[in-house]
Formats: C-alpha cells, structure tokens, sequence
C-alpha cells in the first residue's frame, strides 16, 4: 500500500505569513522585533519549540504564555485572511477519490491544525491527522511522520512526503519516508527534490499508480 502524508503550513494552506504576524504582533508588546533569521530559524517548528527559541532573546514577565497569547490573534486571523491553496485542495480531492491513504504531520497544535483543515472542508479527506502537541519532539524530529505512518498502517518507506521546510522535509526522511519538499515562492533545496506546485498526475506517478 502507498500513502501520501502532508504537511499542512505552507502546503495545504498559506498560513505561514498569519502565523509570523501574529508571533512578530506578541512579542513586539514585550518589547522585541523579530528579525528575518528568527522566522527562518523557526519555520516548520512546534509552537512549544518556537516559544522555547525566542524565550532565549526575549525577558518575559514570570507566567508568560505566548503561545496562548499568538493563538488568540492567529484564530483571528485565521477567520479574516486564511486562504487554502487551490492546487492542494484539488491534489487532496483527486488522490482521496483513487483510494490513496492520505495523513497530515503538522507542527500545529491540534486546535489550530482542526481549526484550519475544517475551514475547506478538507478533514475528511485525511485517514490520519497528527498536531505538534500530541508528539515528544518536533520537527527535524521525525516523531509526526512515524506517528502518521503508524496510523495509516503503513511502513514509512511507502509513504511519500510533502512538507514545504527543510526541517520538516528532514524529519520525514528520518521517517524513513521518501521525501519531496514543496517550494512556492522558488526557493530551492540542497538536501531534496523540490516542485513548486502540487499536482495529483505526478504524485500517483511517483506512487506507481499512473
């Protein structure tokens, strides 16, 4: 059996940019300014490792939540400005309607991964959803995707992996999964094959379907 596992930030849904307004909205209140490597550092982490980075350059009052303080302006934004991307809601569609075992290995904490995947009604699609908070370690850790493989039933080595950062790209190797980074904007990557758009044709290729 093949199986595809997702990432959810950045491949299903453009997100990304919502959820470095609302870290960059906090922690300006308490007096940082984030600069581009602090979002290049912590893109594709958990929000507990992402809270943990910039505990390190941040003096926060004792009991400080950010996380808690982030999710209250990223749900907002998530009901204004969260888009799908309309070729990962036709890819998930096409390969649901051929049988394929599909999961998602998200960094997002599972309120928020919930909250995203129901908006586009694309839950149903997913035999398997893994969140940030239900795993030991995130990302490069490849706790997700062998959480997501376990799931499905399915050795890691039939599964192939879509995931739009190195970090997470890294952990689905780790998963033993065969590993494609998704690149939107151009960037490309020295550690994996990267395509710019999802396209169900190709990925039932690479499964050995078509």
């Amino acid at each position: 059996m093949r199986a595809v596992v997702f990432d959810c930030d950045g491949v299903l849904v453009d997100s990304e940019p919502l959820s470095e307004g609302a870290w960059a909205s906090v922690l300006g209140l308490h007096g940082y300014t984030p600069a581009p490597g602090d979002y290049e550092a912590t893109r594709g982490m958990s929000s507990a490792d992402t809270e943990a980075y910039f505990s390190q350059l941040v003096e926060l009052p004792p009991g400080t939540d950010l996380i808690a303080e982030v999710n209250v302006l990223l749900q907002d934004l998530f009901a204004t400005d969260l888009e799908a991307f309309p070729d990962a809601v036709e890819t998930v569609r096409t390969l649901a309607a051929e049988g394929i075992p599909l999961a998602v290995a998200s960094s997002s904490m599972r309120v928020n991964l919930d909250l995203k995947l129901d908006m586009f009604d694309l839950m149903r699609y997913f035999d398997v959803t893994v969140a940030g908070d239900e795993v030991a370690r995130g990302k490069p850790a490849p706790d997700l995707f062998a959480t997501a493989a376990a799931g499905l039933n399915v050795a890691g080595a039939d599964c192939l992996a879509i995931d739009d950062t190195e970090v997470g790209a890294d952990a689905a190797v780790v998963a033993g999964m065969r590993t494609v980074r998704l690149a939107r904007y151009g960037e490309l990557s020295a550690r994996h094959p990267t395509i710019s758009i999802l396209d169900a044709d190709l990925i039932l290729h690479w499964l050995g379907i078509r």
